[in-house]
């Protein structure tokens, strides 16, 4: 087997990251990645409760990907803990890169794109989603470990 064969073996075996929704979204998420302007995320902990997930742990690795599916990188989780969204703070808004202000238009904007989200389950929540100080979000900080394409 040669090293590219092994390295594409290798990269195959890793979860997908997928930020956002397909599209202009993800393509913008991606792009702040690579630059480094984002290296925070925030998730529902009841989506990976949904799924069957586990949480993401430090040092677990992940093959991010841009809306077509193409890998662009390899990072890795160096923080992570699960908190009431009531408790989110300025420092992890302005680490996830997306040019919110203040943790209330980071909080708008998540609430949006998380009920959104959960229209386009099938079949949806029957009470659609619960957001509120209590609901409990994971929050996650990462790195880049190797760029494998732009993604332009």
């Amino acid at each position: 087997m040669t090293f590219a064969s092994t390295m594409r073996f290798a990269l195959a075996t890793l979860p997908r990251a997928e930020f956002g929704a397909p599209g202009p979204m993800r393509d913008g998420l991606v792009a702040a990645i690579l630059d480094g302007r984002k290296t925070a995320t925030a998730s529902l902990l009841a989506d990976y409760e949904a799924a069957g997930e586990p949480l993401p742990q430090t040092g677990d690795q992940a093959l991010l990907v841009d809306s077509a599916g193409h890998p662009v990188a390899v990072i890795e989780t160096i923080d992570m803990c699960v908190v009431p969204l009531g408790e989110v703070d300025e420092a992890h808004a302005a680490a996830e890169g997306e040019g919110h202000r203040t943790v209330a238009e980071w909080r708008a904007a998540h609430e949006e794109f998380w009920r959104r989200e959960a229209a386009r389950v099938e079949p949806p929540p029957p009470h659609g989603v619960t957001l509120d100080d209590a609901t409990q979000v994971v929050l996650e900080r990462f790195r880049v470990q190797a760029v494998l394409r732009s993604g332009d």
